[in-house]
C-alpha cells in the first residue's frame, strides 16, 4: 500500500511518513535510505548538522529525483542572510541535486533576525533552489512571528513529538495556521518503547511498539520521521496503512503524555557547534 500524502500550501504533496537520518553516519545512512526508498518511502529528511548529506546524495543518485521528497535544514549559527544562501548551496552540492523540496530553519536563533533569515529563504525559493520553506523546533510564539514576516508560506514545523511529549499548544497553533506538524524523534529515541501502555497495546495488536507509536502519530495528522540503522526496521516502520488503532487504544496513548522531552530542553549550549554564539 502506498504512503498517503498531505498537501502543502504550494500544492506540493508531502508523504506522511519519512525516512529520518539523524545520527546515522556515512556507513549506515545509505543503506537506510535505500531500504526506505525500495520499500516505498518517498520522503527523506536530513540536515547540514547531521553530517551525512554526501552519503545520502550517493544513495539518491540511484533513484529518480522527482520521486523523492527531500528535506534539509540550516543550522542556527548560519541564519544570517549570506550564510543561509551558502549553507543551502553547500547542502545541494553534497546531496547531488539542484533543489530541495523543503528547507527548514533547524533551530531558532534569537541573536539573528528572523526576518533576515526568511528573506534569504525567499531568495532561495525565487531561485528555484527550494520549493517549500519551514521551521523546526519553533514554539507557537516563534512560529507566529515567522508567519508574520515570511514572504513564502511556512509549510512545516518539525518538532519533538511522541507519546511522552505531545506539545499540544504548538500542535494546536499549527492546526490553526495550516502548518504541517512533522515529528522529530517520533519514537522518543526508543525511550518510549519501555512505556507499559505502549507495550500492552503492541502485544494486543501483534505489532512492534514502534509501529503502534507511528500509527498513533499518523492518526493524529502528524508526519513521523523515524530513523533506524536497521533496514528491516526501516521497512517495518512504513507498514502502517492497512490497519487502524481502535478509538479506545488511540485515546490511551493520547493520555500518556508526561511532558518529558528527550532532546528539546530549555537549556542550550549557546557556544557549541550548533549555535556557535560567542559571548
Amino acid at each position: 500500500m502506498s504512503i498517503p500524502t498531505t498537501t502543502l500550501p504550494s500544492g506540493d504533496e508531502l508523504p506522511t511518513v519519512g525516512v529520518g537520518t539523524w545520527n546515522l553516519d556515512d556507513d549506515t545512512v545509505g543503506d537506510s535510505v535505500r531500504a526506505g526508498l525500495d520499500a516505498g518511502y518517498a520522503h527523506v529528511d536530513t540536515a547540514e548538522g547531521y553530517h551525512n548529506e554526501a552519503a545520502i546524495g550517493e544513495a539518491l543518485a540511484d533513484y529518480d529525483r522527482e520521486d523523492v521528497f527531500l528535506t534539509s535544514k540550516v543550522l542556527p549559527k548560519h541564519l544570517d542572510y549570506e550564510s543561509v544562501i551558502a549553507s543551502c548551496e553547500a547542502s545541494l552540492e553534497r546531496l547531488g541535486t539542484d533543489y530541495l523540496d523543503l528547507y527548514l530553519i533547524h533551530w531558532p536563533n534569537p541573536t539573528i533576525s528572523l526576518r533576515e533569515t526568511l528573506n534569504a529563504m525567499a531568495t532561495l525559493h525565487d531561485q528555484g533552489k527550494i520549493r517549500n520553506v519551514g521551521v523546526s523546533n519553533f514554539s507557537a510564539y516563534q512560529l507566529s512571528a515567522a508567519h508574520h514576516v515570511s514572504d513564502v508560506p511556512i509549510a512545516v514545523n518539525q518538532i519533538e513529538y511522541h507519546p511522552w511529549n505531545t506539545q499540544d499548544d504548538v500542535v494546536q497553533y499549527c492546526r490553526e495556521t495550516n502548518t504541517v506538524v512533522e515529528a522529530a524523534a517520533p519514537l522518543g529515541r526508543t525511550e518510549v518503547f519501555a512505556d507499559e501502555t505502549i507495550r500492552a497495546i503492541a502485544e494486543s495488536y501483534d505489532r512492534s511498539p514502534a509501529q503502534i507509536i507511528l500509527k498513533w502519530a499518523v492518526e493524529n495528522d502528524v508526519v513521523p520521521l523515524p530513523k533506524s540503522s536497521s533496514p528491516d526496521h526501516v521497512r517495518a516502520n512504513r507498514d502502517l496503512f492497512d490497519w487502524d488503532l481502535a478509538a479506545e487504544d488511540h485515546q490511551r496513548i493520547d493520555d500518556i503524555d508526561h511532558h518529558q522531552p528527550v532532546y528539546d530542553f530549555p537549556a542550550r549550549d549557546w557556544s557549541g557547534d550548533t549555535y556557535g554564539i560567542s559571548q
